[in-house]
């Protein structure tokens, strides 16, 4: 990734509140990031796969996905975009508020690429949204855009 040029980063979220918390936490951490945000499980795939509204939109480097999502979950979003030769290279972060042993095994069995359960504190909140954002910005290495594997 070209760290000079903005991140697109796609939050998958049906809460506004965590939404605007997402938001916030990544304007803090002053990172350059377009943060673009779908509110279910659909527009999701419309927005990966450039359907409808979304034609223009851009590739994500990464997305945080919410497993509990309306119309289609986010679980089938994970099995969707890793089953996708085009799309399994996007880092997926599953960011919800379950931490049920089995939603943390079936994400990961999916090839979520973490698992993390969003805090109930703001302060907290804020936290592990800016750790993601420099674990995905600071020190892994992803492939170039496009690039399968």
């Amino acid at each position: 990734m070209n760290h000079s040029s903005p991140l697109d980063v796609l939050l998958v979220e049906d809460d506004p509140g965590d939404v605007l918390l997402t938001r916030e936490a990544f304007e803090l951490n002053h990172v350059r990031t377009r943060l673009h945000v779908v509110s279910d499980g659909e527009e999701a795939m419309a927005f990966l796969r450039r359907q409808g509204g979304y034609a223009s939109a851009p590739r994500p480097d990464m997305m945080l996905l919410d497993l509990n999502l309306p119309r289609k979950d986010g679980r089938e979003v994970l099995a969707d975009v890793k089953g996708d030769p085009d799309l399994r290279s996007i880092p997926i972060v599953v960011l919800t508020t379950s931490e049920a042993e089995e939603d943390i095994v079936r994400s990961y069995s999916l090839h979520a690429n973490a698992y993390v359960a969003k805090p109930v504190d703001f302060h907290q909140f804020i936290r592990v949204v800016r750790q993601i954002d420099d674990f995905f910005v600071g020190v892994v290495k992803l492939p170039s855009l496009g690039q399968r594997f």
